[in-house]
């Protein structure tokens, strides 16, 4: 791959990063895809960075337990519903075509089927103090 994919990979790699620690303190934005996002784009743009993200307590934290064992807890699970739900809703209410709104509808049903029956729930881990 040439240097120039690698290096925007990077970039959107930081970009979703920083995205998903502000999901951390702003409800608005789902923490899980964003970090998920940055881990695919740093696989891709550079070996040291993915070496680095898996590294952290972030990624540790957030989405090992995903890329392991393809489990959520509920919380994970209902904010990227909802967020994802509300992002689809826009589209559906603004445009006038038929076909889109059953096409936003599909997505919708198989978005839940696939998070119900494809990824598995577990208990959030008690927290240290």
């Amino acid at each position: 791959m040439n240097k120039i994919v690698k290096l925007l990979y990077i970039i959107i790699g930081f970009i979703a990063l920083s995205l998903g620690v502000l999901g951390l303190i702003l409800p608005v934005l789902p923490t899980t895809p964003l970090l998920l996002l940055a881990s695919y784009c740093f696989v891709k743009g550079s070996e040291r960075f993915e070496i680095w993200f898996k590294g952290t307590t972030l990624y540790k934290r957030h989405l090992e337990t995903f890329v392991k064992e393809r489990s959520m807890t509920l919380k994970q699970k209902l904010t990227i519903l909802l967020f994802a739900d509300v992002m689809i809703a826009i589209p559906f209410f603004i445009l006038d075509s038929l076909m889109v709104r059953v096409m936003l509808a599909a997505v919708i049903f198989y978005k839940y089927y696939y998070f119900i029956y494809k990824i598995k729930t577990v208990h959030e881990a008690p927290t240290e103090t």
